[in-house]
């Protein structure tokens, strides 16, 4: 059988078939593989599966003589040198679509937990602080019938756009590709340009991909132009907000709150960040129900089953 060699720990279902079509090396754990590890096993390799936080460069795919494929566990992937592992013959796929609906849901989670203050309340009654019912007891923002900015209008932007129909919030968004117009009547969006969107709405939700032109994104200028009162949420890659000024920003008190399941240097984070209760901290989180992390996992299963066949993997991916 092929060998595999997985960088992470998956669901066990995921585990068990891969058990069952491979061989795999060494004994993953739930934690992430060392660069040395990655660097003494990958020669046998014939396929690496690996998450975001694996980084797949030109010196690690030099020592893969035998590497077919490189099968990452996200939709993201610029973890991978693309262009050392195309020079090399090697396939790069990712696992699109099947984590829209979990990072939708928790985008949502996000929104409702800072807007409502609901860590704040958690701890609060945890910590015997709760002295009863006062009309003037963490008061928070609603939700309904407020503006919601989109910025990235891909699946999961999309995905987060239709659920703000349950709250009757107004959608605008910017993306670097439009939507069609018939896209945009049934989703009830409007696209504007992107400081007009600071400007005008209540919560700003992130769903860009991570590229050199979206690194920092969001940064000083862009969170001056927010209001006040609005909320910035980040469910998408952490370089693409400007952690330092979003952290300077909010020490300011010149946005309400912010949610954030990701990090520019995961798994630290900014520390002027940790003190503020207005920010909502999640461990990137995003994509982490069960079902979901084990249909990545199949993807991946069935990615790496495709490129080793020498057949058009399902989802492969290019620079």
């Amino acid at each position: 059988m092929p060998a595999v060699l997985i960088s992470r720990l998956f669901p066990e279902p995921v585990m068990v078939e891969m058990a069952r079509r491979f061989t795999l090396l060494g004994r993953p754990q739930d934690c992430p593989a060392t660069r040395e590890t990655l660097l003494e096993q990958v020669p046998q390799a014939d396929a690496l599966a690996v998450t975001l936080a694996d980084r797949v460069d030109a010196g690690l795919l030099a020592k893969a003589s035998r590497l077919k494929v490189v099968a990452v566990y996200a939709v993201g992937y610029n973890n991978v040198d693309m262009a050392a592992a195309a020079a090399r013959g090697i396939v790069v796929t990712n696992t699109p679509d099947v984590l829209t609906e979990a990072t939708a849901d928790l985008t949502w989670g996000l929104i409702l937990a800072v807007t409502r203050r609901i860590p704040e309340g958690d701890r609060l009654v945890r910590e015997g602080r709760w002295a009863g019912w006062a009309p003037t007891q963490l008061l928070g923002s609603d939700v309904h019938g407020k503006t919601l900015g989109v910025v990235g209008m891909g699946r999961i932007g999309r995905a987060v756009a239709r659920r703000a129909a349950g709250f009757a919030m107004s959608v605008i968004y910017h993306s670097r590709h439009p939507l069609s117009s018939e896209e945009e009547e049934a989703l009830n969006v409007s696209r504007v340009p992107l400081p007009q969107l600071l400007q005008t709405a209540d919560i700003v939700s992130i769903h860009t991909p991570l590229t050199e032109g979206t690194r920092h994104f969001i940064g000083k200028a862009e969170l001056a132009r927010m209001r006040r009162t609005a909320y910035l949420i980040n469910t998408a890659r952490g370089p693409v907000v400007d952690e330092a000024a979003l952290a300077e920003a909010m020490a300011q008190g010149r946005l309400a709150g912010a949610g954030l399941d990701v990090y520019e240097d995961e798994p630290r984070v900014h520390p002027r960040l940790l003190g503020l209760s207005n920010v909502v901290l999640l461990p990137h989180i995003g994509s982490a129900t069960y079902e979901t992390r084990v249909k990545m996992g199949m993807m991946v299963v069935e990615n790496i089953t495709a490129a080793l066949a020498g057949k058009e993997p399902p989802n492969r991916v290019s620079a």
